[in-house]
């Protein structure tokens, strides 16, 4: 499949600039045979130190399109790096079966794991496939299904979200789209086996949530995750999309503020430059964390595990206040 270019965001142009010079240097070194070994060395250098403060000062607002970006990896991306060998599943044994959420089975480390994630198109044909990562309710009820059997067969869970949402359209409605997620909600809660979820890209609403309940949650570095995307944040409380700016700073939708809120578990570092430019190592890395919570949390007995899930989520959301 071919790739679709992604538009090249605002702030990403000074790296993209200074990667052309890079590449341009590199070429007129090899057509003229010139050492420009030196020169090269400074400015890539350069590139990484570049790289390094764009992306440590990234607004809430710039994380969201950076990982809506078409090169942004997606759980079947993740999926040949982290499992050993594994097998697609599909349909959801009421007719339907949605593109737009996938799972089935694999092998991580010597573990047999069930996994389930969203998945996004990489190009316009492939987003219409796969409705732009949206899950309907078969999607939903298919993911249930699976982790059912993995309940059942007694292997761990793993989830991946990355959708703006479930999908909102009228059939959807009409086939329980509301019920089908909470249906999930409620299921997930009383399961044995342990459950890990990872926001991968954009964690959006109840779409997110449908698959979100779990023992740990992991975020990737640049990962968003959020009650209702910026802009109809501020469609709704200001009647002007236009603020979506001041909503994104308002919802604390990065992974720095939602681990401050205890809201996720652990932030999972990406490569510089985000995962979008070393999949494999983001991969890596992300494999090595899941492992890690896996392996801590098979140490624990169904029961504990079931009580602390469900006071982790009753947690979240409760404050003080002083006098």
């Amino acid at each position: 499949m071919t790739m679709r270019k992604a538009l090249p965001l605002d702030f990403l142009k000074p790296i993209l600039e200074l990667e052309y010079q890079i590449q341009q240097l590199s070429k007129i070194s090899i057509d003229q045979q010139v050492s420009l070994d030196k020169e090269l060395t400074s400015f890539r250098h350069q590139l990484s130190v570049l790289k390094y403060d764009v992306f440590q000062s990234l607004t809430p607002l710039q994380r969201l399109h950076l990982v809506r970006q078409a090169d942004r990896p997606t759980t079947l991306d993740y999926i040949p790096y982290i499992m050993d060998e594994w097998i697609e599943l599909h349909g959801d044994r009421g007719g339907t079966d949605d593109p737009a959420l996938v799972g089935g089975i694999g092998k991580l480390k010597g573990y047999t794991v069930v996994f389930v994630g969203h998945q996004r198109g990489k190009d316009t044909k492939d987003n219409v496939l796969r409705n732009f990562g949206m899950a309907s309710p078969g999607g939903y009820r298919k993911a249930l299904r699976l982790m059912n059997h993995a309940n059942q067969f007694n292997f761990p869970i793993l989830t991946f979200i990355d959708t703006p949402g479930a999908w909102a359209g009228i059939d959807a409605e009409k086939l329980g789209q509301g019920e089908a997620i909470a249906i999930n909600l409620r299921q997930m809660f009383s399961f044995n086996v342990p459950i890990i979820c990872t926001i991968l890209g954009e964690g959006g609403s109840g779409g997110a949530l449908g698959i979100g309940i779990g023992d740990k949650i992991l975020m990737l570095e640049y990962a968003v995750y959020t009650v209702a995307t910026p802009e109809a944040c501020a469609a709704i409380l200001w009647k002007d999309s236009k603020r979506s700016l001041e909503a994104a700073e308002a919802l604390k939708i990065t992974s720095t503020d939602l681990k401050i809120l205890g809201i996720i578990d652990k932030v999972i570092q990406e490569p510089i430059g985000a995962s979008q430019s070393n999949p494999a190592q983001a991969a890596y890395i992300l494999k090595e964390s899941l492992i890690s919570e896996l392996q801590m949390l098979l140490k624990l007995l169904p029961s504990i595990r079931k009580e602390l899930r469900y006071n982790k989520f009753r947690q979240i959301g409760t404050f003080y206040e002083g006098p």
